[in-house]
């Protein structure tokens, strides 16, 4: 089998807003047992390791099984955290053992008159054709709505 040794070259921005204040928003990404109740949440996912360091240099991991048999695994390390404000990430993702993609990644949060906009930056190199960007803009997408349902479930 001949791998096609290319790299693809995606960004996108997301922005979405959350009737949460600042904090509440902010602490679903900082507090581990927050973090774990919408990253990489889901039926379809069935977690394998897990490490969360919250802090600049800190390192999480997130890997998991999904759809009955990818191994899907996430390694970042933060470089920059403002509270409150942002966070930097660089990261890279495998599956089934193949790295596929090295990216950076930022979330910004803003105070709106009803509650929180988080926008969400991200550049990545992906490789040898695993995903153009497509997948990954879409799994972003996912996160931000396992994040709202994780918000609306703490306030109701």
């Amino acid at each position: 089998m001949t791998i096609d040794r290319r790299i693809a070259r995606a960004g996108f921005t997301l922005t979405r807003d959350y009737p949460a204040p600042v904090e509440r928003v902010w602490d679903a990404f900082a507090e581990e047992e927050q973090k774990l109740g919408w990253w990489g949440a889901g039926d379809a996912i069935e977690p394998r390791e897990w490490a969360f360091d919250f802090r600049v240099g800190g390192r999480d991991v997130a890997e998991s099984v999904f759809h009955g048999d990818r191994v899907s695994r996430y390694v970042a390390v933060y470089t920059d955290i403002v509270d409150q404000e942002r966070i930097v990430t660089s990261y890279d993702m495998w599956i089934d053992g193949v790295h596929i993609s090295t990216s950076v990644a930022s979330f910004e949060f803003e105070a709106t008159d009803g509650g929180t906009r988080l926008t969400h930056g991200e550049h990545g190199i992906h490789l040898d054709g695993f995903d153009d960007g497509t997948l990954r803009e879409q799994g972003s997408r996912a996160l931000l709505e396992a994040l709202a349902d994780a918000l609306a479930a703490r306030t109701a």
